[in-house]
C-alpha cells in the first residue's frame, strides 16, 4: 500500500495527545494533518466575536456557511485562519475551550463541518484528528487509533500548554472542566466521542508524546505491509 495514500484517524478526548501525535505522525510520513478540533474552535472563536448566540443552532449554521476555515501547515505545525484572519492563538483561549462543546454539538453544524473534513481527505493521504473521525468522518481510515487518558494526566498537561503560552490556568478548574467535557461529548446526541470498533485503544498516561508516536507508526507499518 502507498504510504501516500494512507488516511489515519486519530480520536478520544480533550487533552489525550491527539493533535501532537498526529502532527508528528503527519510531518514523519508526509501526509497533510487535519486537526477537526480546530475548525470547531475556528466557528466558536468567530461566533463569541460576532455576538452569534451558540445555542442558537441556525444562526451558527448561517455563520459557519459564510466563514471560511483554512488549515495551513506550519513548520511542524498548523496555523488556523478564519475568513482570512490568523486565529490560531485565538481559538485557545479559555473563552474558546469552554464554548466549542456547545457548539460542536449541534446537528447540522456537524454535518456541515463533517462534509469539509471529508472534502479535505479526498484523493490526498491524512493524518486526522478529533472526536469522530473514526466512527463518522472517515469510518473507512486505513488506521484508527483511540488514544485516553487519566483526566488528572490530561489536565495537568492543558496546564502545563497554557501556562506554557502565557493563558491564566487553574489546575483543580480544568479538571472540572476537563472531566465535564468528557461528558459532554460522550453524551450528544450527534457523532457522539466514541471508540471505533476496529481502533486501537492506547492508554497515553504514562507515555511519552514519542513512545505514542511510535506505537502508531507500528499500527502503520502493519497495514502498509499489506
Amino acid at each position: 500500500m502507498d504510504r501516500k495514500k494512507l488516511t489515519i484517524a486519530i480520536d478520544g478526548p480533550a487533552s489525550s495527545g491527539k493533535s501532537t501525535v498526529a502532527k508528528k505522525i503527519a510531518h514523519d510520513l508526509g501526509l497533510i494533518y487535519v486537526d477537526t478540533g480546530a475548525m470547531y474552535r475556528a466557528l466558536t472563536y468567530v461566533a463569541l466575536t460576532e455576538n452569534v448566540n451558540i445555542k442558537e443552532e441556525q444562526e451558527l449554521l448561517e455563520l459557519l456557511k459564510r466563514t471560511e476555515i483554512t488549515l495551513k501547515k506550519e513548520g511542524t505545525g498548523q496555523s488556523v485562519t478564519a475568513n482570512n484572519k490568523d486565529v490560531t492563538e485565538e481559538i485557545r483561549q479559555n473563552n474558546v475551550t469552554n464554548a466549542v462543546s456547545i457548539v460542536a454539538a449541534h446537528s447540522s453544524v456537524r454535518q456541515e463541518m463533517v462534509d469539509r473534513q471529508k472534502k479535505l481527505a479526498e484523493n490526498n493521504g491524512v493524518v486526522m484528528d478529533g472526536r469522530d473521525i473514526g466512527t463518522v468522518v472517515l469510518p473507512d481510515s486505513d488506521v484508527k487509533v483511540f488514544l485516553v487518558a487519566s483526566v488528572k494526566e490530561r489536565a495537568e498537561r492543558r496546564h502545563k500548554e497554557n501556562t506554557g503560552k502565557g493563558i491564566f490556568s487553574d489546575l483543580e478548574q480544568l479538571k472540572k472542566d476537563i472531566a465535564e467535557r468528557d461528558y459532554k461529548d460522550s453524551t450528544r446526541e450527534t457523532s457522539p466521542l466514541k471508540q471505533a470498533e476496529d481502533a486501537v485503544r492506547i492508554d497515553t498516561t504514562k507515555l511519552t508524546i514519542d513512545e505514542v508516536v511510535e506505537e502508531v507508526k507500528r499500527l502503520i507499518e502493519k497495514v502498509s505491509a499489506h
